[in-house]
């Protein structure tokens, strides 16, 4: 089934109709422009079995339930026993107070919906009050629609964890059942040594395309040794291929020590280039650092950074995310392009060696796992400055909204994750609405 969202404009035939009919209108018009996959009444829904004969016929994941007019709560509730996907509950400004007939009554409609929504299902649900054609209303709506779209596409995802979180990494560790449960998330796992067996396989001629095809994206490969390079193509086919035979949209990544020591050659260029072409992929085995970094690109359309706070600068109100060379390459300042070097520590290559170009609103990102197992989102917005390369790596410089150094000690003391993602676009409202329909804890900051 394709991601739907429903319309579901209740009320009761004893208000003013022409000005509820106007508002339906403009409703079914704004919702149009926010999304392809709305589905529609063809008149208002005034009575129990016009709701009931509707409700039939849809299978949303997310329903927009407003208040064309003033409904009791049997309406909401009718609605709340057929379906557990998120509701968006609309409230409509009165068109006009002018000491004459209350029009539509769709405020004291909501408090009736809430109150049965809240009894029903004790959860989170979002909430808007206004007219089709306010700016507040698109915007929350929108946001809405975006983030419960991500909810359905992390149902349909297929995650892999390649070999395991190296000792002290366990952070990153997740369990099937687990991420199955949260997240709707399905996580297969194989071991790095299988890859890497894969890989050795290939000969030089059957890499030659996938190597011609990566060198299209890096910068200054050809100063990398030869031997070096053909062992990437062959690991970078390797890693291609699985992820096409085994349809995985996000997959996290054992590196050290296993690509220097069993195959003397880094994983991280494979990674870089797989963000780039959209398959999202983080290092050191973090699966809740990939499941971040996918939850980014869903919202954005474009490739997510992810690495490590690593600096800190109180002055300028900064904070620095490095990692040792996976970067997508289509996140590299277009100055210098996606340059390759060596790794930082193992000093063998190829391993990217880049900054990331500047975006004027950043939303740094993370899934966390808490103790007692339940989940949490962390949540900061910002600006990624136009800076060059901090380290040897990848780095990218954000600005925090929050003062830098508030976030750095809140985030310490918080005891969060070592690993975040960096969003290249404004999300905090979508992420803070999942967070709602996951029924994860929001940490702003």
């Amino acid at each position: 089934m394709s991601f739907q969202v429903a319309y579901v404009p209740i009320g009761v035939g004893t208000f003013h109709l022409e000005s509820a009919q106007i508002e339906f209108e403009k409703s079914i018009k704004l919702l149009s422009s926010l999304t392809e996959d709305g589905v529609y009444p063809e008149e208002m829904l005034l009575t129990m079995d016009d709701l009931c004969a509707f409700l039939d016929g849809i299978n949303p994941d997310l329903i927009v339930l407003q208040n064309i007019t003033f409904a009791n709560a049997a309406y909401a509730s009718e609605v709340l026993k057929r379906f557990s996907c998120p509701v968006l509950l609309w409230t409509l400004r009165e068109p006009v107070i002018d000491g004459g007939r209350l029009r539509l009554n769709s405020l004291t409609g909501a408090y009736s919906a809430a109150n049965a929504i809240r009894a029903f299902r004790d959860g989170e649900f979002e909430y808007v009050f206004g007219s089709p054609e306010e700016k507040e209303v698109e915007k929350e709506i929108g946001s809405a629609i975006r983030a419960a779209k991500v909810k359905y596409d992390l149902s349909h995802l297929k995650m892999a964890a390649i070999g395991h979180t190296p000792q002290g990494f366990g952070f990153g560790r997740a369990l099937d059942a687990e991420l199955l449960h949260s997240f709707g998330v399905t996580l297969e796992a194989i071991e790095a040594r299988e890859l890497i067996d894969k890989a050795k396989a290939y000969t030089d001629e059957e890499c030659a395309a996938d190597l011609d095809e990566a060198k299209k994206w890096m910068v200054g490969i050809e100063n990398t040794p030869e031997k070096n390079v053909k062992d990437f193509a062959r690991l970078y086919k390797a890693y291609k291929e699985y992820v096409k035979e085994n349809k995985i949209g996000a997959l996290s990544s054992r590196c050290w020590p296993d690509f220097f020591t069993a195959f003397g050659t880094p994983v991280c260029s494979v990674l870089s280039i797989l963000n780039a072409l959209g398959v999202t992929a983080s290092c050191e085995a973090d699966v809740y650092g990939a499941l971040s970094m996918y939850i980014g690109t869903q919202l954005t359309g474009k490739a997510t950074f992810f690495g490590d706070p690593v600096s800190m600068d109180e002055n300028e109100g900064t904070v620095t995310y490095w990692h040792c060379g996976m970067a997508a390459c289509s996140l590299a300042r277009k100055d210098t392009g996606a340059q390759v070097g060596v790794h930082p520590n193992r000093k063998i290559g190829p391993a990217m060696d880049f900054g990331c170009e500047a975006c004027e609103e950043v939303t740094v990102f993370r899934v966390g796992r808490k103790p007692d197992g339940t989940f949490r989102f962390f949540i900061a917005e910002g600006a990624a400055l136009d800076k060059p390369k901090q380290f040897q790596g990848t780095s990218i410089v954000v600005k925090t909204k929050t003062d830098a150094k508030e976030v750095v000690y809140g985030s310490v003391k918080e005891g969060w994750e070592p690993h975040f993602a960096v969003i290249y676009g404004s999300v905090a409202s979508e992420l803070e609405k999942l967070a709602h329909m996951l029924g994860a804890e929001i940490c702003s900051f």
